[in-house]
């Protein structure tokens, strides 16, 4: 599932319209408004089809908050999950990319983690790195914000994107929005803090709204060559699947009773024919939260691995052999050296 990454060739997008500059006239702040929401009923139209052999393809950071909805709105894009979702925040914490080419126009997507205000221990400053990495390596960024909403967290990730790269606002939940005439002083105030080339409103759970973001998206996209072949959807292998699948079942199952801080490492990952063989410890920092995870007479560890154990064989298609194991390792996620360990840039 993994493959080598081809550095992409540098060049500048040029923005459809222009946007709208701080202290504009109200009127063409609410036709900006106006033709998002217009165009939220049809897909965008299909750009003019490229000459043979002309290909689009660029890199496409998805940032926001913790618990935004970017690992959501990632596996719609892509059409497959490649980013682990729960309601827990700060699920994500790789760099994930997820692939989809149509056309001639590769996406190739990257999920970020929510950027960590809170908590400065060695595993979220390494979160931190890993989400600056990805903004300032990018054509085109993904803001997503919950519409009508924005607090200190959304503004400590709105602080890092770089002013020369193109950024969406992308207004996720739009659905749940009742009195749409609140959303054009929020737009106001969006662009006033931040130069957005344009306005989205959507939700990561609408087939035609995640087509739509496609036809936006594809003219801010550098003409050059695929990084990656037209069938793959991630650069993650599955060894690095697997064990994204048993933290998202421990998060899901655990629920907020468990400190984030847990993680996964997969110790073993053999093939054998159709059969995989996987061997994975769950590292927790307390006795507590071993006894916790494992629950009474085994009961919510088995579960864990007999719902980590069915979705991993829909992923690859064959029988999986799964076991796990819980161990302590006290103050792992404020030690620098366990973080890279673990397998944390």
């Amino acid at each position: 599932m993994s493959t080598a990454k081809k550095e992409p060739k540098q060049a500048a997008a040029t923005p459809s319209a222009q946007p709208i500059e701080p202290g504009q006239a109200p009127d063409a702040l609410e036709a900006m408004l106006a033709q998002a929401l217009s165009a939220r009923g049809a897909a965008e139209p299909a750009a003019e089809k490229p000459p043979v052999g002309e290909q689009r393809c660029g890199l496409i950071a998805i940032v926001g908050k913790p618990n935004v909805g970017k690992s959501t709105l990632l596996n719609a894009l892509v059409g497959q999950k490649v980013s682990i979702t729960s309601r827990k925040a700060q699920t994500t914490r790789h760099r994930i990319t997820g692939m989809r080419t149509v056309n001639s126009t590769q996406y190739v997507f990257v999920d970020t983690p929510g950027f960590q205000t809170r908590h400065g221990n060695a595993l979220n400053r390494s979160l931190n790195r890993t989400v600056v990495g990805a903004v300032n390596d990018v054509d085109l960024i993904v803001f997503v914000v919950e519409a009508g909403q924005f607090n200190l967290a959304d503004a400590k990730v709105l602080a890092l994107l770089p002013p020369k790269t193109p950024a969406i606002l992308l207004a996720n939940k739009f659905d749940l929005i009742h009195r749409r005439a609140e959303i054009a002083p929020w737009l106001r105030s969006m662009q006033e803090r931040h130069d957005f080339a344009e306005f989205v409103p959507m939700s990561a759970n609408n087939a035609k709204d995640i087509e739509r973001l496609f036809g936006i998206c594809e003219k801010y996209l550098p003409v050059q060559p695929w990084m990656y072949g037209a069938d793959e959807l991630t650069d993650r292998s599955d060894r690095f699947m697997a064990a994204e699948i048993i933290r998202e079942k421990l998060f899901r199952l655990t629920g907020d009773e468990l400190p984030y801080t847990s993680t996964v490492v997969i110790d073993q990952y053999g093939e054998e024919g159709n059969l995989r063989k996987i061997a994975a410890t769950i590292i927790v920092e307390r006795d507590g939260h071993k006894g916790m995870i494992i629950g009474e007479k085994g009961e919510k560890l088995k579960r864990i691995g007999t719902e980590a154990r069915h979705e991993l064989e829909k992923l690859t298609g064959g029988k999986v052999f799964l076991e796990i194991w819980v161990k302590v390792r006290s103050g792992w996620a404020d030690d620098e050296a366990r973080v890279k360990t673990f397998g944390y840039e």
